[in-house]
């Protein structure tokens, strides 16, 4: 039998902490009431960060677990102390008295209909005076929380809310790998894409019980956020501008192919063409690499595996990238040929840009994106194998 089969707890209460004297036994008292009046079998869990103001001794003095985390990090703390937690369930939540810790049981009645993560909302449950700063509140987590949804499709409203539930099983699913203020964002998303049941219930935000400055930093962890989504979705890093570049450079350089066209009194000529070919081959460099980084993803466990990936390998072989790029390289030589046939043509002398470059661009374009996909074929293949199964 697992441990927690073992023990019979239900729940365990994980609490991250760094320097929280002022606060820890105000936050443990809470839980261990809100245990004892709901007749709920738990224990009590503090993943210590390296404290220096006694909150170990204070933690363990008032009944707690404390978990020594030499990895400094919000996620690190959090994963280790989770990591040895015995409970069914675990509810995890800030060690700064800003959440309350005795009125969990919504979380509680959620996990038991079988949801695997239950997060509290901020919004829908009311920050008191001074429990969040303006910039958070109206800019950083609407914002974050908005991009969560359209890039993953994410149910949660508030998607950094500190005070969440999940099962022990849930979470050793997810696999998580962040150590900072991003592990928040990472249990979101892989929830998501995993296709876990997620559930929200209006939580409350008081202003934290602590003198000393919040660990917390607004711009540097919202990027931290916004660069990990952006990191774990390569469509919207990657293909989406990589795909508009393609389109909108071919277009162009098409439109321009066979002459100048003067538009509102601007003509547009090979300047213009040359910077359409640029864009075309960047928009190909990025593409590629939106398909390098979800390979990579599914590879280092970052990502659950897809049919769409599998079918990607069934159709775009090797051998198909191989042939498609050869093709490429065997029109830019033809170009070129055609091209230094006409400057034969006029004793290897002087050329009209104009004329000339209409077909040298076109033909080195040609001969940069095949040599690009015969390279993006091997390392593609490499990629893969880590997600061929015998």
């Amino acid at each position: 039998m697992a441990p927690n089969d073992q023990d019979g707890l239900e729940l365990t209460i994980v609490m991250p902490c760094l320097n929280e004297a002022e606060t820890i036994e105000t936050c443990i008292r809470k839980a261990q009431g809100f245990l004892q009046s709901s007749g709920i079998r738990g224990e009590i869990v503090v993943g210590d960060n390296g404290s220096t103001d006694g909150s170990q001794a204070i933690a363990r003095r008032c009944g707690a677990r404390v978990v020594d985390v030499p990895v400094r990090g919000y996620g690190a703390a959090l994963h280790h102390a989770i990591l040895a937690s015995r409970g069914r369930y675990v509810i995890m939540g800030d060690a700064d008295d800003s959440y309350d810790f005795s009125n969990l049981m919504p979380f509680i009645e959620k996990l038991r209909q079988g949801y695997d993560l239950v997060m509290g909302n901020r919004f829908k449950g009311g920050i008191k005076a001074g429990a969040m700063p303006w910039k958070n509140r109206h800019i950083g987590n609407p914002i974050l929380s908005g991009i969560g949804r359209v890039f993953f499709h994410c149910p949660a409203g508030d998607f950094h809310c500190g005070l969440r539930a999940f099962s022990r099983e849930a979470f050793r699913k997810m696999g998580m790998r962040t150590t900072g203020m991003e592990f928040a964002s990472e249990m979101v998303i892989k929830a998501t894409l995993m296709g876990m049941r997620i559930a929200e219930v209006p939580t409350t935000l008081s202003p934290d019980g602590r003198s000393h400055r919040p660990h917390l930093r607004p711009w540097r962890d919202g990027w931290r956020h916004l660069r990990f989504m952006l990191l774990y979705n390569p469509r919207w890093l990657f293909l989406y501008p990589g795909v508009t570049l393609i389109l909108l450079g071919g277009a162009v350089g098409l439109w321009l192919l066979p002459g100048p066209r003067t538009v509102a009194g601007t003509t547009f000529d090979i300047h213009t063409m040359l910077f359409a070919a640029v864009a075309v081959l960047v928009g190909y460099q990025a593409v590629s690499f939106a398909v390098f980084s979800r390979i990579y993803a599914i590879t280092a466990g970052l990502l659950p595996p897809t049919r769409r990936v599998d079918r990607l390998f069934q159709i775009f072989t090797l051998e198909a990238g191989l042939a498609a790029g050869a093709v490429l390289i065997l029109g830019g030589l033809l170009g070129s040929i055609y091209a230094l046939a006409t400057w034969g043509h006029a004793s290897f002398g002087e050329l009209v840009p104009s004329h000339g470059l209409r077909i040298v661009i076109p033909a080195g374009l040609a001969l940069a994106l095949g040599c690009q996909t015969v390279l993006s074929s091997f390392f593609l293949s490499i990629l893969g194998m880590g997600l061929r199964r015998p």
